[in-house]
């Protein structure tokens, strides 16, 4: 039987860990319940030893993983009935992300000293979102903390999952565009201008294509900062433009008519909506404060007006459906999924499939799109080096067809 390595805690609070054999995980926890240990961490025997990473000699930062580690075993600890101030020292024992670590240490010395967890979570907003902190309030006001942290967990674990598949699709293509471009840079650069000399030296006429590509290597090594400059110029000239709440408002409604990349944030931005307003609604938090934090956590300005719009309509007694509909942004397969799930009076469970058919949606979508984009990068950089070596070729043969 596998080997299981475990840290747990025991009903009076103290950590405990070792190792212990079952024929599957579940199995492991099971004989954990029967020693009476809480289990907080499970891992294989084989899984322990990592490899060296470069990362670790860097300054950590929390991510998402961390976060949802965190979450998981504080829901854990919670569920079992150990105090708030104990699973807290727990956890800063046993975090391994040094960053998270000291998070979790302040959170505990503020509990400690008369704060909320939701206040103490709220003093680190770059860590723990409004969503986050407001879910955690109405889970400690409501009295189902442990409820509310499990379900947090599942949004953290299906966040982290669809923008995990969407990297490792995206892996191949950016990795071939950088592969190729350096290996242009470096012939452009470094091989096509040695022939510049040769031909002075011969006196010898330079071909039109070889005319052509040292042309444009004489204009990148003399003017590479005017590229980079102008790059430097478009990122900061966006960035200054959006700084403005109504510029922002036009820039990313704009970005909504883009072909193929609009409708494809569009169906992320419908997914994460649902999925945060399911869970809101799972988690005992009303309506229209809930419309308020998706709202308020939305990246699109002209989606966050749209839900906007709706939260005013609901306070006018008006529908979600209608008002999602009257807004002209929500697909209407996704209003009317909401409009069922609101006649029936199941609104949060219709939200989640509403969320979980957009991420498959979306990771469909990224996979047709970068299935395009392969072969055009393929096909556009492989015209470029084609282009090149013909001018190699050329030039090879004219210095070949020099009489001596």
């Amino acid at each position: 039987m596998p080997e299981y390595l475990y840290k747990a805690t025991t009903l009076g609070g103290q950590t405990v860990e070792g190792s212990i054999e079952g024929k599957d995980e579940g199995a492991a926890v099971q004989s954990l319940h029967t020693l009476g240990y809480i289990p907080i961490r499970l891992t294989t025997v084989e899984a322990k030893g990592e490899p060296f990473r470069l990362s670790s000699l860097l300054p950590q930062r929390v991510e998402i993983k961390s976060i949802l580690v965190f979450t998981q075993e504080l829901s854990t600890l919670v569920s079992a009935g150990l105090p708030i101030d104990r699973s807290l020292e727990i956890l800063g024992e046993l975090t391994e992300n040094q960053k998270m670590k000291e998070t979790v240490k302040d959170v505990l010395k503020r509990v400690e000293g008369g704060s909320s967890l939701a206040e103490a979570l709220s003093s680190h907003p770059r860590i723990f979102s409004k969503l986050y902190v407001n879910m955690v309030k109405a889970g400690e006001s409501g009295g189902f903390l442990g409820t509310i942290l499990s379900r947090l967990a599942q949004y953290l674990q299906s966040t982290k999952e669809i923008r995990d598949q969407i990297v490792s699709v995206l892996i191949y293509p950016v990795i071939l565009a950088i592969v190729s471009g350096a290996s242009i840079a470096v012939l452009v650069t470094f091989v096509l201008p040695r022939f510049t000399t040769i031909f002075s030296d011969m006196g010898q006429a330079i071909p039109l294509p070889t005319q052509i590509i040292l042309s444009f290597s004489h204009f990148v090594r003399g003017y590479w900062w005017v590229g980079i400059g102008l790059a430097a110029l478009i990122f900061f000239g966006i960035k200054w433009y959006t700084q403005d709440g109504e510029r922002r408002w036009r820039w990313d409604r704009f970005k909504l008519r883009w072909v193929a990349i609009g409708d494809l944030i569009k169906k992320i931005e419908l997914s994460r909506f649902a999925r945060t307003l399911g869970t809101l609604l799972q988690s005992g938090v009303s309506i229209l404060p809930a419309f308020n934090l998706v709202r308020e956590i939305s990246q699109n300005q002209a989606i966050s007006r749209s839900i906007g719009y709706v939260h005013d309509r609901l306070r006018e007694g008006k529908g979600v459906a209608r008002s999602l509909e009257e807004t002209g942004v929500f697909p209407p397969l996704a209003v009317h999924m909401i409009g069922v799930g609101e006649e029936t009076g199941r609104l949060d469970e219709m939200l989640m499939k509403v969320a979980e058919t957009y991420e498959d949606n979306v990771r469909t979508t990224v996979k047709r799109v970068v299935s395009l984009v392969e072969p055009l990068i393929l096909l556009v950089m492989g015209g470029i080096v084609g282009f090149i070596v013909l001018s190699i070729l050329l030039a090879i043969s004219s210095i070949t067809d020099i009489p001596f």
